[in-house]
């Protein structure tokens, strides 16, 4: 069996909910989503606006609120919101990534700590946020303890604890720079012999590590209570390809930034759990949606850093190659994106009285039409919380973009 691009393009619209809105709770959505990128606290309700009908926002406040949906670093040692039952299989998945991304880099070192003295304040650390704290308590904490400031040290910790942020209020249950942290639900210590990895994937500390593990068994998920490392990359293996499959090696290092050895090692344990289609190199689950090239696929304003511009290694799955870095920006930002016929076609931003859409190239009358009806609900939408989202990165709006065409989609049409 064989695949085309645009067959790939629209299994993974499916898979996204992005073919059709899905008439599902948020926390599901999520669940069946792995996780959804969150530096910028808009972009996890934007993702869900855009995959669940009739969703209002309330439902994720509360899931915040409740526990249900925790925000940690976890994939690509960025912030993402997850459902708590799935953190402890992906912190332990990401483990040694987090803690080569911080404890190999000067900003650690520089504090004379060693591997050990940061591994010895980690129950401390936890114990003290056992109710929530702000990174100045923390600091503050971690001064007293080591008889002075030493920079770098919360930084790294900050990075690889199993922490997560707590809702501080506002439009979208967190500030946009304000941490309170507090510990994932039903984790317990345990030592275990997890090595820091460098983003290289070369080892930075071989003596065992301490980590941060479930007590709880996830309901008919056939792993242990405390699951190993290799079983928590299976899991997070089955997920991603559930989600966004077909989907090579190099895709889900891509995701993950699990070094593609380790990920060699899943797909071989996972077996008859996975089809292969060997032409493409491609990975996937049994029975997951394959749709007709021809499915439609309905224009959706995505918001940054949505999933699907960021999963895969050979991005044109979704983005045309010339349109790359100019959604992707050179800092990491990336921008919100019209998606017309399940790629890219431009960017747009929220402006007084509607929002500004950026084609980069001509589009049909119909589908202008199809994104003004998709503008004025996403309008309806923000004006309850935010009407001009991510007006903090309107300085990309300043520079040079090829812009087949410019519209404002009014937010009553």
């Amino acid at each position: 069996m064989s695949i085309s691009e645009r067959g790939l393009n629209r299994a993974t619209l499916a898979r996204q909910m992005l073919l059709e809105r899905a008439r599902i709770p948020a926390p599901e959505a999520v669940r069946r989503l792995v996780g959804l990128q969150a530096q910028a606290p808009a972009t996890p309700y934007l993702a869900i606006w855009n995959r669940v009908a009739g969703f209002d926002g309330d439902s994720l406040d509360e899931a915040f609120l409740s526990g249900t949906l925790v925000k940690a670093t976890l994939l690509r040692i960025t912030l993402h919101a997850v459902h708590a039952d799935d953190h402890p299989f992906w912190h332990r998945a990401v483990l040694p990534v987090l803690r080569g991304a911080r404890l190999g880099d000067t900003r650690f070192t520089r504090s004379g700590l060693t591997v050990a003295d940061a591994d010895a304040l980690l129950p401390e650390l936890i114990d003290f946020a056992a109710r929530s704290r702000t990174p100045a308590e923390i600091e503050a904490m971690l001064a007293a303890r080591l008889g002075g400031e030493r920079p770098g040290v919360w930084w790294a910790l900050r990075t690889f604890a199993a922490l997560h942020h707590t809702p501080t209020g506002g439009p979208w249950s967190f500030a946009s720079r304000a941490f309170h942290a507090a510990p994932v639900p039903g984790s317990a210590f345990h030592a275990a012999p997890v090595p820091a990895l460098s983003l290289e994937s070369s080892r930075v500390a071989p003596d065992p590590v301490l980590s941060v593990e479930s007590s709880r068994a996830v309901p008919g998920s056939g792993l242990s209570a405390e699951p190993s490392r290799d079983e928590a990359i299976q899991r997070l293996v089955l997920r991603y390809l559930t989600a966004f499959g077909p989907a090579t090696i190099a895709d889900i290092r891509q995701f993950t930034l699990i070094p593609a050895a380790d990920l060699r090692a899943a797909v071989l344990a996972l077996g008859d759990q996975l089809t292969h289609l060997p032409g493409n190199r491609l990975y996937d689950v049994p029975g997951a949606p394959l749709p007709p090239e021809d499915a439609p696929a309905p224009p959706r304003l995505l918001p940054m850093w949505d999933s699907i511009l960021l999963a895969y290694a050979d991005r044109s799955r979704v983005i045309p190659p010339g349109y790359r870095r100019l959604v992707i920006r050179m800092n990491g930002d990336v921008l919100p994106t019209l998606l017309v016929d399940g790629y890219v076609a431009g960017v747009w931003r929220a402006v007084p009285g509607g929002i500004e859409a950026t084609a980069f190239h001509p589009l049909s009358r119909p589908v202008w039409d199809a994104l003004a009806a998709e503008a004025a609900s996403l309008s309806a939408f923000l004006a309850a919380r935010e009407p001009l989202v991510y007006s903090r990165y309107a300085h990309w709006w300043s520079k040079p973009l090829p812009a087949a065409e410019v519209r404002l989609l009014p937010a009553y049409p």
